[in-house]
């Protein structure tokens, strides 16, 4: 088993349910999350709007966990397994390098949004392409 696929499929089963959470709590924890003030003002009122986008955000991130879980040899390996690893990696390093652009343009969120998600995508996407670089010959 690849330790730092084991991680990354950790760290994205978390983000997962932080999402999850989000749903379940509500305005507060958008707002703590950083999803921005027009999505814990739309949770208040009542709208769906918040919870599928959400949703979706939650299932893509459960899907990566899985794949990065079958790539440590957790459970059976995924199809499109090589693929599906070079894509998240590439998703969360991008996202993360991204980030750092909107710092002083924020875009209805706060810089220290940016900041802190920027980093966190990148220690993702990092932890998945160690382990990525480790099994390579084998997935």
């Amino acid at each position: 088993m690849n330790v730092f696929l084991l991680i990354a499929g950790g760290l994205s089963a978390c983000a997962a349910l932080l999402h999850l959470a989000c749903i379940y709590f509500g305005a507060p924890w958008y707002r703590m999350l950083g999803a921005g003030e027009q999505m814990a003002r739309l949770a208040e009122q009542g709208s769906h709007q918040p919870a599928l986008i959400t949703s979706v955000i939650f299932v893509v991130l459960a899907i990566w966990s899985a794949y990065a879980f079958s790539a440590a040899g957790l459970f059976i390996k995924l199809p499109l397994l090589r693929l599906a690893l070079i894509l998240i990696t590439f998703i969360y390093l991008a996202r993360g390098i991204a980030g750092f652009f909107f710092i002083s343009s924020p875009i209805g969120r706060s810089p220290e949004f940016w900041l802190w998600s920027s980093l966190i995508c990148l220690v993702f996407g990092l932890v998945h392409l160690i382990g990525i670089k480790q099994t390579w010959a084998t997935l």
